[in-house]
């Protein structure tokens, strides 16, 4: 009984593994198949596309490409999503992380009020204010200025960034901030001194989220920036495919191009943002 109850453990244990595996390759698929047909689609012409969609290209067509790579446009749009992007991170990050501090290590009244105020805005979407906060930016000036949509992002970036810092502040012991106390370091120091390098792994995890949320905001820049010089990659994307409707090939490169930045820069912080999520998870 006992060695049939062993290989029946071992033909689920199998089966099930197979299963996982199975799904893992077809969800895989449904990622990477759309990106090799458009990064080989680069490298056909409009009417290879339509008698061989699947097919290798004959003959090559690399135009598509360095026609994108020689455009200034291409390279001012990466620069300005880059720019915006950071300064975003920049922002959110210095001030949520002081605000966490104060909500995880201060003690006073009405704190949880003012932290539940703070969660409330993971509740409203994006899009439902963007007619008042087009009001509000175009009232203070920063229409076609990188402000307009730095402080906008860095508003909306504030509720989760605040939510996931505070939990792992507060999983740093009293004691070190006892110890720091007596040692004479006042409340900013241990802060800026202690506390934020012992978060690194939470800093880095907000600071990829925020990085990756302003390089896909599309809608805020399409009402923000008139002025092409201030376009971001997103909104370059939607210029292009309408200017170059007719060449698909072409819009393939110019998307496959597109998205190398934000996969370079995740395949780099991958490894921080799993390392924080872990961090926070297994600290908490």
């Amino acid at each position: 009984m006992s060695v049939h109850r062993t290989q029946a453990r071992r033909q689920g244990a199998l089966l099930r593994s197979v299963s996982l595996q199975t799904l893992v390759a077809v969800l895989g698929a449904f990622v990477v198949v759309p990106l090799l047909f458009a990064l080989v689609g680069g490298f056909k012409d409009t009417s290879q596309l339509s008698t061989n969609p699947f097919g290798l290209p004959s003959p090559w067509v690399p135009e598509n490409y360095t026609d994108v790579l020689a455009s200034g446009s291409f390279w001012r749009q990466i620069l300005n999503s880059v720019f915006i992007a950071l300064a975003t991170t920049l922002v959110v990050v210095g001030l949520a992380a002081m605000a966490a501090f104060v909500f995880a290590r201060f003690a006073f009244r009405g704190r949880e009020a003012l932290y539940t105020l703070f969660t409330v805005g993971l509740m409203f979407p994006f899009t439902v204010a963007i007619l008042p906060l087009f009001v509000l930016v175009r009232a203070i000036g920063l229409l076609d200025n990188p402000l307009g949509v730095i402080l906008p992002q860095a508003a909306f970036g504030l509720p989760m960034t605040i939510i996931i810092l505070r939990s792992f502040f507060r999983t740093i012991p009293r004691e070190v901030e006892e110890a720091a106390t007596i040692d004479g370091c006042s409340a900013f120091g241990f802060f800026w001194r202690i506390l934020l390098p012992m978060a690194r792994p939470a800093l880095a995890t907000v600071s990829v989220l925020a990085i990756v949320a302003s390089w896909n905001n599309f809608f805020l820049p399409l009402v923000i920036f008139t002025d092409p010089n201030w376009w971001t990659v997103p909104l370059g994307v939607q210029q292009f495919s309408g200017q170059y409707a007719s060449e698909t090939a072409k819009v393939l490169a110019y998307i496959v191009l597109a998205m190398v930045p934000a996969l370079a820069f995740y395949s780099v912080a991958e490894r921080q943002l799993i390392g924080g999520l872990t961090a926070g998870a297994t600290k908490g």
